[in-house]
């Protein structure tokens, strides 16, 4: 954790000879978010291999590029595809950018991604809005010696997703028209899917629906003070006597489908941020 701290600053050094601006959010463009991009203002581009530390994205349709800018007026930074464990990357790799968000300002992370339904009220292009979540991933990115420079020893997780954050979410889902539902998410390590039996165990212990990613940078989100909202397109329902195989072109599909949804709730809940990261520059303000 100590070395992890100069790792954050080499790479916030290299971000800031781009941009300098403070982004109010950092957010996580998983499957079916690429395309909030084209609604960023963007300021400075930078592929993940031009930033000290960052891995690369092999997933496909995972960009691999860091946009710096404004979305609506609210100055983000986004990350155009993220890390997973499957990829064959440490938690502390995966987590990393979130670190790096924090650090160039961000108070706020936004998780987007894909799930699998593990409720059986859910159905494909369906969003939900992660209320818990479970981490069966068998690491956590937090293991090893703690730099209070970061964040406390032991965080407390009794409401990793921003409460408010995730009751306006559900209100522009009502607004707007877009079938979300709240829920706890599962995260395994993948890549396989899960068999019958483990989606009947991952439904006895709580969960609604299940992913290979988001909770480790949820973890360290809380972990290093920021509030978070968390947004999952189901992708495939996992029903264990009703299942039927998929594969990632249909995931896919099914994502790209949803993606105006998705990009219009999440654009809904941060156009709610604007007053506070007004008053944020204001205390900024000389």
């Amino acid at each position: 954790m100590l070395e992890l701290f100069a790792q954050i600053e080499e790479s916030v050094a290299a971000i800031r000879e781009h941009w300098t601006g403070t982004p109010h959010a950092g957010i996580i463009l998983g499957t079916g978010l690429g395309g909030l991009v084209e609604q960023i203002e963007v300021e400075a581009a930078l592929d993940y291999e031009s930033i000290p530390h960052f891995s690369q994205s092999t997933v496909q349709g995972h960009r691999g590029r860091l946009i710096c800018g404004q979305l609506h007026g609210l100055p983000v930074v986004a990350m155009e595809g993220r890390f997973h464990m499957y990829e064959g990357y440490s938690l502390k790799q995966i987590t990393l950018p979130v670190r790096v968000m924090k650090a160039l300002g961000a108070q706020l992370l936004v998780v987007s991604s894909a799930c699998g339904g593990i409720n059986p009220y859910f159905r494909c292009g369906d969003i939900l809005v992660i209320e818990d979540h479970i981490n069966l991933m068998l690491d956590n990115p937090l293991i090893g010696i703690n730099d209070d420079r970061l964040g406390p020893r032991f965080p407390d997780m009794c409401e990793p997703y921003t409460q408010t954050l995730v009751d306006r979410a559900l209100q522009v889902a009502r607004r707007e028209d877009i079938v979300a539902h709240r829920g706890v998410l599962v995260a395994v390590p993948g890549p396989n899917l899960e068999t019958r039996a483990e989606y009947r165990f991952l439904k006895i212990i709580g969960a609604d629906a299940v992913g290979m990613s988001t909770v480790p940078e949820v973890i360290v989100a809380v972990h290093a003070g920021m509030r978070v909202l968390g947004l999952s397109i189901v992708t495939d329902l996992c029903l264990p006597d009703a299942l039927e195989p998929t594969d990632v072109a249909k995931i896919i599909a099914i994502a790209n489908q949803a993606e105006p949804s998705l990009r219009k709730l999440l654009v809904g809940v941060l156009d709610g941020e604007r007053p506070a990261a007004t008053a944020a520059a204001s205390d900024r303000s000389p």
